[in-house]
């Protein structure tokens, strides 16, 4: 006897395994994985906007971690001075110990009290970014794109596919309007930065104005103008393999008198002249200057009413104004 295996499937089974063998990406799959590649680029670039901006606002690391801690424990972080603000506060203490009545002493304290101001608004103005800019971007990273990334997760559960990809496609949709709300942001922040600045320029000016009705304090002695024998803050060469320092200037600043020199008049006083060596070489600017050769050894002075930065030098028949940071004045 021959026998016949007759296999019995159903038509739905036939339909299905056709259907599993011919299936195909929709056109819903290639839109939701371009709004998933959206989404992981805005997330990776405010990631990093918001971590620049936390160093901005508070370059200590130390500092941005305890403020992190009280976050986490939903404390209210401590009041943080500026370091302007530090800074007003030495120098205005300075002032009391050298005495408030002294040139130097006043100027400390006026100019402590500038400081203290723009520390002020260093603080308005990190105040205003942190709640303006940075947390709608610790709101997002920490809100929508945790879900973005947990319904991600949920997309490779095929059986729950349909649910999950609606809820994430409405969500990668509304990343456009998280990048217009990014903007206005962005733009609060420069125009709080503009402030800052803005303001920090108006203390600046009105510092200046302030200093400027002080007596000059920098118009040195005529009656010791004159160099004494003995030790010199300036007579230590510069050690091997240092640069010559910076061309000092022979014209007065602003706070400076108009002092004109005839190098040709000047005569070298009874006593305070000295020998100098020189530390480095050193090109004349104008005639009434002169130039230097590294290790020579020349003869100095001043005169009454000179920029104590330069001295009167002379060499053999030669003789100009010298830089004294050029010299190590011998004893």
């Amino acid at each position: 006897m021959h026998f016949k295996l007759i296999l019995s499937v159903s038509p739905s089974e036939q339909y299905t395994e056709e259907k599993l063998g011919q299936a195909e990406k929709t056109e819903l799959d290639a839109h939701l994985e371009n709004l998933l590649a959206r989404g992981d680029c805005t997330k990776n670039w405010t990631e990093k906007i918001f971590r620049q901006t936390e160093i901005l606002l508070q370059p200590n690391p130390s500092a941005r971690i305890e403020e992190f801690l009280y976050e986490k424990l939903e404390k209210k972080i401590p009041l943080r001075i500026t370091n302007a603000e530090v800074l007003g506060q030495y120098m205005q203490d300075a002032a009391k110990e050298f005495g408030p009545s002294t040139p130097y002493g006043s100027t400390l304290i006026t100019v402590g009290e500038y400081q203290k101001r723009i520390g002020a608004v260093e603080r308005e103005f990190i105040h205003a970014s942190a709640v303006g800019f940075l947390n709608p971007l610790r709101n997002f990273l920490e809100g929508d794109w945790r879900i973005i990334s947990a319904e991600q997760e949920l997309r490779v559960a095929q059986t729950d596919f349909d649910r999950q990809s609606e809820v994430t496609r409405l969500l990668l949709e509304g990343i456009n309007s998280t990048h217009v709300n990014h903007l206005r942001c962005l733009h609060e922040f420069v125009k709080a930065q503009a402030a800052y600045f803005a303001q920090c320029a108006v203390h600046m000016q009105d510092l200046q104005k302030e200093l400027s009705r002080f007596p000059n304090a920098f118009v040195g002695n005529p009656s010791m103008s004159v160099i004494a024998p003995g030790p010199s803050p300036l007579s230590t060469a510069a050690p091997p393999g240092t640069s010559p320092p910076g061309r000092t200037s022979a014209s007065p600043g602003p706070l400076d008198p108009v002092v004109t020199l005839k190098i040709g008049e000047v005569k070298p006083p009874a006593t305070g002249t000295r020998k100098a060596k020189v530390l480095y070489d050193y090109e004349a600017a104008d005639v009434s200057e002169l130039s230097l050769l590294a290790d020579e050894l020349i003869t100095v002075y001043t005169v009454p009413g000179m920029d104590p930065d330069w001295l009167i030098g002379e060499r053999g028949n030669q003789k100009g104004k010298v830089p004294v940071t050029y010299l190590e004045l011998l004893s």
